[in-house]
């Protein structure tokens, strides 16, 4: 699938066509029932977390929010199903770089179009990798894991969750930009599994979301974080340097997470989902809940600049998963 800047900035400006007079009559009244927010995912994961947060934040004016967890198939049933729902603002999903670019690039066949069967309400956090090896390894630095993976070529391994996972593509990033390093993937169905065989000294290493799971491990040494994969420190491990500070310049690898709509939702509704988006993300009780999960609050995105910076992101990882040679198996 190539996308370029044009077809994004087209379908935007599809998107906003459709203001009309009966979009703002409903939108005026919008919601007189709960909303229905799709997870592509089980219970417990990072989209689950953040799906979470968002719609306990926004009980209070826009309603009762139910959140369904449908997970398989790497998380294109539920996001197959949200794309062909009624576009009435009453199904939304909670969407990100997993299920708009990274599981379409890698060949996936969802049933869907990730960008035209769409509309991108807004993003509004983001959370980024780390990297994480077992205590067992003796490397403290970066920089040691990766003259020790340059010693010891096809010795290391790091587990990931599933092909086109970002996982998987944020450690084949790491890969190449350390030199093309000798580093065995080990895919699991998710990262529960994958993180267990990490803790349990199955595995080496693995390039998980920074959550507040992953914190507490390496807080209780379970794991241990040797750089943040941002383009600064995380607040929550502000000891631990970012890869660049490491010596590894433009190892930034970063899961953005928006609200989706089906493709034709009346603008005025996007908008006020966009509106009483930005009004909670103004609220640092708010903004502490979701540092202390992990994420970074990313407010002021329209439709507009949420789809530009998806195109962006589109096109960085499309030559990292090229370069890779990563492929739906």
């Amino acid at each position: 699938m190539k996308l370029r800047r044009r077809q994004f900035l087209h379908l935007a400006v599809g998107a906003a066509a459709l203001s009309t007079v009966s979009g703002i009559a409903r939108a005026q009244s919008y919601p007189t029932r709960p909303v229905r927010l799709v997870v592509a995912s089980s219970p417990g994961g990072v989209h689950d977390v953040i799906a979470r947060l968002w719609a306990d934040q926004l009980k209070g004016t826009l309603g009762i929010i139910v959140i369904e967890n449908r997970g398989g198939a790497g998380g294109t049933i539920g996001v197959n199903e949200v794309a062909h729902a009624q576009p009435d603002g009453y199904t939304l999903l909670l969407g990100s770089n997993s299920t708009h670019i990274l599981q379409p690039l890698v060949g996936k066949r969802p049933g869907f179009d990730p960008i035209k069967d769409f509309d991108l309400v807004t993003i509004f956090a983001i959370t980024s990798t780390a990297i994480a090896v077992h205590p067992s390894v003796p490397a403290r630095t970066l920089r040691q894991l990766i003259e020790a993976a340059k010693a010891a070529p096809g010795k290391l391994s790091y587990a990931h969750g599933g092909v086109g996972s970002i996982s998987n593509v944020a450690g084949e990033m790491f890969k190449q930009l350390a030199g093309g390093l000798d580093i065995l993937p080990v895919p699991y169905r998710g990262m529960g599994p994958a993180q267990t065989d990490v803790i349990g000294g199955n595995v080496t290493m693995f390039v998980p979301n920074i959550t507040g799971q992953v914190i507490g491990l390496h807080q209780g040494e379970k794991i241990r974080i040797l750089a943040v994969n941002a383009a600064s420190r995380h607040p929550s491990l502000p000891d631990i340097p970012t890869a660049t500070e490491a010596g590894l310049p433009g190892m930034i690898t970063q899961n953005f997470f928006g609200i989706f709509a089906p493709a034709g939702t009346p603008r005025a509704i996007m908008d006020r989902v966009n509106e009483l988006t930005q009004a909670a993300l103004a609220d640092p009780e708010f903004q502490q809940r979701l540092n202390a999960g992990g994420f970074e609050p990313m407010s002021g995105f329209c439709p507009e600049q949420s789809r530009t910076f998806m195109h962006d992101e589109y096109l960085r990882w499309e030559q990292v998963i090229k370069s890779a040679g990563i492929k739906a198996e």
